[in-house]
Protein backbone atom coordinates (compact mmCIF):
# COMPACT_ATOMS: atom_id res chain seq x y z
CA UNK A 1 0.00 0.00 0.00
CA UNK A 2 1.12 3.76 -0.74
CA UNK A 3 0.04 4.81 2.58
CA UNK A 4 -0.53 2.93 5.81
CA UNK A 5 -1.63 3.18 9.69
CA UNK A 6 0.53 5.27 11.45
CA UNK A 7 -0.84 5.08 15.00
CA UNK A 8 -3.12 8.28 14.80
CA UNK A 9 -4.34 7.76 10.90
CA UNK A 10 -4.87 4.85 8.65
CA UNK A 11 -6.45 4.25 5.06
CA UNK A 12 -10.06 4.25 4.92
CA UNK A 13 -12.93 4.10 1.82
CA UNK A 14 -14.91 7.24 2.44
CA UNK A 15 -18.85 8.07 0.83
CA UNK A 16 -18.78 12.09 0.50
CA UNK A 17 -21.60 12.42 -1.87
CA UNK A 18 -23.24 10.44 -4.90
CA UNK A 19 -20.58 9.50 -7.19
CA UNK A 20 -17.39 11.17 -4.75
CA UNK A 21 -15.99 7.80 -3.46
CA UNK A 22 -12.48 8.33 -1.56
CA UNK A 23 -9.79 6.31 -0.30
CA UNK A 24 -8.11 8.82 2.44
CA UNK A 25 -6.46 8.92 5.80
CA UNK A 26 -8.25 9.02 8.24
CA UNK A 27 -7.80 9.69 12.03
CA UNK A 28 -8.04 6.87 14.25
CA UNK A 29 -10.69 7.06 17.38
CA UNK A 30 -8.90 5.95 20.82
CA UNK A 31 -10.94 3.18 22.01
CA UNK A 32 -13.15 3.25 24.88
CA UNK A 33 -13.05 1.28 27.66
CA UNK A 34 -14.54 -1.40 26.24
CA UNK A 35 -13.40 -1.58 22.78
CA UNK A 36 -11.07 -3.47 21.50
CA UNK A 37 -8.71 -1.64 18.49
CA UNK A 38 -8.60 -3.99 15.58
CA UNK A 39 -6.66 -4.32 12.48
CA UNK A 40 -9.11 -4.55 9.20
CA UNK A 41 -8.40 -7.76 6.75
CA UNK A 42 -11.22 -8.25 4.63
CA UNK A 43 -14.29 -6.07 3.93
CA UNK A 44 -17.04 -7.25 1.57
CA UNK A 45 -19.02 -4.55 -0.73
CA UNK A 46 -22.80 -4.46 -0.03
CA UNK A 47 -25.25 -3.23 -2.21
CA UNK A 48 -25.80 0.15 0.52
CA UNK A 49 -22.50 0.71 -0.32
CA UNK A 50 -23.13 0.71 -3.81
CA UNK A 51 -26.11 2.92 -3.68
CA UNK A 52 -24.27 5.36 -0.97
CA UNK A 53 -21.75 5.62 -4.12
CA UNK A 54 -24.25 6.09 -6.88
CA UNK A 55 -27.33 8.05 -4.97
CA UNK A 56 -25.48 9.47 -2.25
CA UNK A 57 -28.22 7.28 -0.37
CA UNK A 58 -29.62 4.27 0.30
CA UNK A 59 -33.36 4.17 0.18
CA UNK A 60 -33.76 7.13 3.20
CA UNK A 61 -30.96 6.95 4.47
CA UNK A 62 -29.43 10.07 2.79
CA UNK A 63 -25.48 10.85 3.11
CA UNK A 64 -25.84 14.38 5.13
CA UNK A 65 -21.94 14.64 5.90
CA UNK A 66 -18.95 12.46 4.68
CA UNK A 67 -18.98 8.64 5.93
CA UNK A 68 -16.47 6.01 5.89
CA UNK A 69 -18.44 2.41 4.57
CA UNK A 70 -18.74 -0.69 4.93
CA UNK A 71 -20.28 -3.18 7.59
CA UNK A 72 -18.88 -6.68 6.04
CA UNK A 73 -15.46 -7.46 7.47
CA UNK A 74 -13.17 -9.37 9.37
CA UNK A 75 -9.73 -8.78 11.27
CA UNK A 76 -7.59 -9.34 13.73
CA UNK A 77 -7.71 -7.50 17.42
CA UNK A 78 -4.16 -5.14 18.00
CA UNK A 79 -5.49 -4.68 21.45
CA UNK A 80 -7.54 -5.71 23.75
CA UNK A 81 -10.21 -3.53 25.44
CA UNK A 82 -8.88 -1.88 28.93
CA UNK A 83 -11.99 -3.13 31.11
CA UNK A 84 -11.05 -7.24 29.87
CA UNK A 85 -13.56 -7.75 27.92
CA UNK A 86 -13.73 -9.63 24.47
CA UNK A 87 -11.22 -11.29 22.86
CA UNK A 88 -7.29 -10.78 23.03
CA UNK A 89 -4.60 -9.38 21.05
CA UNK A 90 -4.20 -11.54 18.18
CA UNK A 91 -7.18 -12.93 17.68
CA UNK A 92 -9.02 -13.18 14.52
CA UNK A 93 -12.74 -11.85 14.97
CA UNK A 94 -15.30 -10.66 12.39
CA UNK A 95 -18.21 -8.15 13.46
CA UNK A 96 -21.76 -7.73 14.48
CA UNK A 97 -22.46 -4.10 13.30
CA UNK A 98 -25.23 -3.70 14.95
CA UNK A 99 -26.00 -1.69 18.21
CA UNK A 100 -30.22 -1.97 19.09
CA UNK A 101 -31.42 0.36 20.38
CA UNK A 102 -35.19 2.65 21.08
CA UNK A 103 -38.11 1.69 23.58
CA UNK A 104 -37.90 -1.68 24.30
CA UNK A 105 -41.51 -1.71 24.26
CA UNK A 106 -41.87 -0.92 20.93
CA UNK A 107 -40.56 -4.09 18.90
CA UNK A 108 -40.44 -7.88 20.67
CA UNK A 109 -37.61 -9.04 22.99
CA UNK A 110 -36.08 -11.45 20.66
CA UNK A 111 -36.14 -9.41 17.67
CA UNK A 112 -33.68 -6.58 18.03
CA UNK A 113 -33.14 -6.27 14.46
CA UNK A 114 -36.42 -4.49 14.20
CA UNK A 115 -35.88 -2.01 17.24
CA UNK A 116 -36.91 1.73 15.84
CA UNK A 117 -33.54 3.57 17.54
CA UNK A 118 -31.26 0.17 15.88
CA UNK A 119 -27.73 1.97 14.53
CA UNK A 120 -25.83 0.04 12.24
CA UNK A 121 -22.33 0.47 11.31
CA UNK A 122 -21.82 2.34 7.53
CA UNK A 123 -25.36 3.52 7.95
CA UNK A 124 -26.24 7.12 7.18
CA UNK A 125 -30.33 6.39 9.09
CA UNK A 126 -29.07 8.44 11.94
CA UNK A 127 -27.04 11.81 12.12
CA UNK A 128 -24.23 11.49 12.93
CA UNK A 129 -23.80 9.05 10.76
CA UNK A 130 -22.52 5.51 12.17
CA UNK A 131 -18.97 5.33 10.10
CA UNK A 132 -17.78 1.54 8.42
CA UNK A 133 -15.59 -0.61 9.10
CA UNK A 134 -13.67 -0.07 5.41
CA UNK A 135 -11.12 1.01 7.74
CA UNK A 136 -7.20 -0.30 8.33
CA UNK A 137 -7.37 0.51 11.68
CA UNK A 138 -10.72 1.08 13.88
CA UNK A 139 -11.84 0.92 17.12
CA UNK A 140 -14.97 -1.69 17.59
CA UNK A 141 -17.02 -2.24 21.46
CA UNK A 142 -16.05 -5.96 22.09
CA UNK A 143 -20.49 -6.75 22.35
CA UNK A 144 -19.71 -6.50 18.28
CA UNK A 145 -17.07 -9.22 18.07
CA UNK A 146 -17.55 -12.53 16.89
CA UNK A 147 -14.32 -14.67 17.31
CA UNK A 148 -13.39 -17.01 14.42
CA UNK A 149 -13.26 -20.46 14.64
CA UNK A 150 -10.78 -22.64 14.31
CA UNK A 151 -10.23 -23.55 10.97
CA UNK A 152 -12.01 -20.29 9.29
CA UNK A 153 -9.86 -17.93 7.62
CA UNK A 154 -10.06 -14.29 7.38
CA UNK A 155 -11.04 -13.88 4.13
CA UNK A 156 -14.01 -16.37 4.43
CA UNK A 157 -15.07 -14.85 7.65
CA UNK A 158 -15.81 -11.27 6.20
CA UNK A 159 -18.93 -13.11 4.78
CA UNK A 160 -20.14 -13.92 7.88
CA UNK A 161 -22.31 -10.72 7.88
CA UNK A 162 -24.16 -11.27 4.51
CA UNK A 163 -24.57 -15.27 5.32
CA UNK A 164 -26.40 -14.31 8.50
CA UNK A 165 -28.70 -12.10 6.56
CA UNK A 166 -29.46 -14.98 4.44
CA UNK A 167 -29.57 -17.41 7.55
CA UNK A 168 -31.96 -15.06 9.25
CA UNK A 169 -34.50 -14.86 6.09
CA UNK A 170 -34.64 -19.00 5.97
CA UNK A 171 -35.65 -19.26 9.64
CA UNK A 172 -38.62 -16.33 8.61
CA UNK A 173 -39.17 -19.26 5.81
CA UNK A 174 -39.98 -21.93 8.58
CA UNK A 175 -39.10 -25.45 7.79
CA UNK A 176 -37.64 -25.28 4.50
CA UNK A 177 -36.79 -29.01 4.82
CA UNK A 178 -38.09 -31.22 1.45
CA UNK A 179 -39.47 -28.21 0.03
CA UNK A 180 -39.65 -26.40 -3.42
CA UNK A 181 -38.07 -23.47 -3.01
CA UNK A 182 -37.67 -20.29 -5.40
CA UNK A 183 -35.12 -17.84 -4.78
CA UNK A 184 -35.96 -14.98 -6.60
CA UNK A 185 -32.71 -12.67 -7.24
CA UNK A 186 -29.25 -14.64 -6.58
CA UNK A 187 -26.68 -11.45 -6.00
CA UNK A 188 -24.78 -11.93 -3.43
CA UNK A 189 -27.75 -12.35 -0.83
CA UNK A 190 -29.67 -14.45 -2.75
CA UNK A 191 -26.18 -17.13 -3.66
CA UNK A 192 -26.25 -17.14 0.41
CA UNK A 193 -29.46 -17.93 0.51
CA UNK A 194 -29.28 -20.61 -1.75
CA UNK A 195 -26.45 -21.71 0.15
CA UNK A 196 -27.88 -21.58 3.19
CA UNK A 197 -31.22 -23.60 2.00
CA UNK A 198 -29.04 -26.27 0.79
CA UNK A 199 -27.35 -26.77 3.57
CA UNK A 200 -30.94 -26.77 5.63
CA UNK A 201 -32.34 -29.73 3.30
CA UNK A 202 -34.47 -27.77 1.00
CA UNK A 203 -36.18 -30.49 -1.37
CA UNK A 204 -35.42 -28.31 -4.92
CA UNK A 205 -33.83 -24.79 -5.23
CA UNK A 206 -34.62 -22.38 -7.87
CA UNK A 207 -32.75 -19.49 -8.42
CA UNK A 208 -34.21 -16.81 -10.67
CA UNK A 209 -31.89 -14.05 -12.25
CA UNK A 210 -31.40 -11.34 -15.38
CA UNK A 211 -28.07 -13.08 -15.73
CA UNK A 212 -26.41 -15.66 -16.39
CA UNK A 213 -23.01 -15.21 -14.08
CA UNK A 214 -25.16 -14.83 -11.05
CA UNK A 215 -26.93 -18.47 -11.83
CA UNK A 216 -24.10 -20.00 -12.46
CA UNK A 217 -22.78 -19.18 -9.04
CA UNK A 218 -26.32 -20.47 -7.59
CA UNK A 219 -25.40 -23.42 -9.55
CA UNK A 220 -22.49 -23.64 -7.30
CA UNK A 221 -23.73 -23.18 -3.70
CA UNK A 222 -26.85 -25.85 -4.22
CA UNK A 223 -29.17 -24.54 -6.25
CA UNK A 224 -30.91 -27.85 -8.75
CA UNK A 225 -32.09 -25.03 -11.16
CA UNK A 226 -31.84 -22.14 -12.46
CA UNK A 227 -34.31 -19.46 -14.84
CA UNK A 228 -33.89 -16.36 -16.07
CA UNK A 229 -35.93 -13.91 -14.41
CA UNK A 230 -37.25 -12.11 -18.11
CA UNK A 231 -39.05 -15.65 -19.06
CA UNK A 232 -41.79 -14.53 -15.85
CA UNK A 233 -44.23 -17.68 -17.51
CA UNK A 234 -42.07 -19.84 -17.13
CA UNK A 235 -40.89 -18.67 -13.66
CA UNK A 236 -44.25 -18.40 -12.83
CA UNK A 237 -45.45 -21.52 -13.33
CA UNK A 238 -42.70 -22.49 -10.48
CA UNK A 239 -45.32 -23.46 -7.95
CA UNK A 240 -42.74 -22.93 -5.00
CA UNK A 241 -43.80 -23.98 -1.26
CA UNK A 242 -41.75 -20.94 -0.88
CA UNK A 243 -40.41 -18.19 -2.37
CA UNK A 244 -37.70 -15.96 -0.63
CA UNK A 245 -37.36 -12.62 -3.25
CA UNK A 246 -34.02 -11.13 -2.81
CA UNK A 247 -33.89 -9.11 -5.87
CA UNK A 248 -35.44 -5.67 -4.04
CA UNK A 249 -37.50 -4.44 -6.91
CA UNK A 250 -40.98 -4.79 -7.74
CA UNK A 251 -40.91 -6.96 -10.61
CA UNK A 252 -39.27 -9.13 -8.17
CA UNK A 253 -41.96 -9.42 -5.58
CA UNK A 254 -44.54 -9.66 -8.46
CA UNK A 255 -42.73 -12.57 -10.02
CA UNK A 256 -42.15 -13.79 -6.12
CA UNK A 257 -46.18 -13.48 -5.65
CA UNK A 258 -47.23 -15.11 -9.08
CA UNK A 259 -44.51 -17.87 -8.46
CA UNK A 260 -45.49 -19.03 -5.24
CA UNK A 261 -48.54 -21.91 -5.19
CA UNK A 262 -51.62 -21.51 -3.25
CA UNK A 263 -51.32 -21.33 1.02
CA UNK A 264 -47.34 -20.38 0.25
CA UNK A 265 -45.23 -18.11 2.03
CA UNK A 266 -42.94 -15.39 0.90
CA UNK A 267 -40.12 -13.98 2.49
CA UNK A 268 -39.03 -10.48 1.46
CA UNK A 269 -35.43 -9.74 1.84
CA UNK A 270 -34.77 -7.84 -1.03
CA UNK A 271 -35.61 -3.94 0.12
CA UNK A 272 -37.32 -2.54 -2.22
CA UNK A 273 -37.16 1.49 -2.57
CA UNK A 274 -39.68 3.66 -0.26
CA UNK A 275 -42.90 4.72 -1.23
CA UNK A 276 -45.88 2.89 -2.94
CA UNK A 277 -44.69 -0.24 -5.08
CA UNK A 278 -46.79 -1.74 -8.02
CA UNK A 279 -47.42 -5.55 -7.08
CA UNK A 280 -50.32 -7.80 -7.54
CA UNK A 281 -51.55 -8.11 -3.84
CA UNK A 282 -54.58 -9.30 -4.85
CA UNK A 283 -53.17 -12.68 -5.79
CA UNK A 284 -51.91 -12.33 -2.27
CA UNK A 285 -55.03 -12.25 -1.03
CA UNK A 286 -56.86 -14.96 -3.22
CA UNK A 287 -53.92 -17.64 -2.41
CA UNK A 288 -53.66 -16.99 1.17
CA UNK A 289 -49.82 -16.54 0.94
CA UNK A 290 -48.23 -15.42 3.86
CA UNK A 291 -45.94 -11.99 2.74
CA UNK A 292 -42.92 -12.19 5.41
CA UNK A 293 -40.50 -9.77 5.63
CA UNK A 294 -36.85 -10.58 6.95
CA UNK A 295 -34.76 -7.77 8.05
CA UNK A 296 -30.90 -7.94 8.99
CA UNK A 297 -30.27 -10.32 11.62
CA UNK A 298 -29.42 -11.17 15.43
CA UNK A 299 -27.64 -13.94 16.89
CA UNK A 300 -27.87 -16.27 13.86
CA UNK A 301 -24.18 -14.97 13.19
CA UNK A 302 -22.69 -17.46 15.93
CA UNK A 303 -24.10 -20.48 13.92
CA UNK A 304 -23.01 -19.08 10.26
CA UNK A 305 -19.17 -19.07 12.07
CA UNK A 306 -20.34 -22.78 13.02
CA UNK A 307 -21.74 -23.52 9.57
CA UNK A 308 -18.47 -21.56 7.16
CA UNK A 309 -15.73 -23.44 9.96
CA UNK A 310 -17.13 -27.36 9.49
CA UNK A 311 -17.42 -26.29 5.29
CA UNK A 312 -21.41 -27.41 5.69
CA UNK A 313 -22.12 -23.55 4.19
CA UNK A 314 -20.35 -23.01 0.99
CA UNK A 315 -20.08 -19.72 0.06
CA UNK A 316 -16.36 -19.83 -2.29
CA UNK A 317 -18.11 -19.43 -5.61
CA UNK A 318 -19.96 -16.38 -4.26
CA UNK A 319 -16.40 -14.33 -3.83
CA UNK A 320 -15.78 -12.55 -7.56
CA UNK A 321 -12.60 -10.88 -6.74
CA UNK A 322 -11.03 -9.43 -4.05
CA UNK A 323 -8.57 -5.87 -4.72
CA UNK A 324 -6.48 -3.91 -2.27
CA UNK A 325 -8.04 -0.99 -0.57
CA UNK A 326 -5.93 1.24 -3.16
CA UNK A 327 -8.01 -0.03 -5.60
CA UNK A 328 -11.61 0.59 -4.14
CA UNK A 329 -12.85 2.50 -7.16
CA UNK A 330 -12.12 -0.83 -9.38
CA UNK A 331 -13.84 -2.56 -6.80
CA UNK A 332 -16.59 -0.94 -6.65
CA UNK A 333 -17.11 -0.75 -10.30
CA UNK A 334 -16.82 -4.29 -10.46
CA UNK A 335 -19.58 -5.14 -7.37
CA UNK A 336 -21.87 -2.52 -9.33
CA UNK A 337 -21.59 -4.51 -12.35
CA UNK A 338 -24.35 -7.32 -11.30
CA UNK A 339 -23.73 -9.03 -14.60
CA UNK A 340 -20.58 -9.87 -14.23
CA UNK A 341 -19.90 -10.20 -10.37
CA UNK A 342 -20.98 -11.84 -6.80
CA UNK A 343 -19.31 -10.45 -3.59
CA UNK A 344 -16.09 -8.24 -4.15
CA UNK A 345 -13.75 -8.06 -1.52
CA UNK A 346 -11.78 -5.46 -0.67
CA UNK A 347 -8.06 -6.42 1.20
CA UNK A 348 -6.30 -4.58 3.65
Amino acid sequence: MSETTTGTHAVAVVAHAADDLRVEQVAVRPPKNDEALLRIAYGGICGSDLHYWRHGAAGESILRAPMRLGHEASGVVVAAAADGSGPAAGTAVTIHPATPGGDPSDYPADRPNISPGCVYLGSAAHFPHADGLFVEQVAVPTRMLRELPDGLDLRTGSLAEPASVAWHAVARAGDVAGKKILVVGAGPIGALTVAVLARAGAGHITAVDLHDYPLNVALQVGANEVMSAADTETVAAVGADITIECSGNSKGLASAIAATKRGGRVVMVGLLPSGEQPVPISLAITRELDLVGSFRFNDEIDDVLVALADGSLVVEPIITAEYPVDDALEAFARAGDAANSSKVLLRW
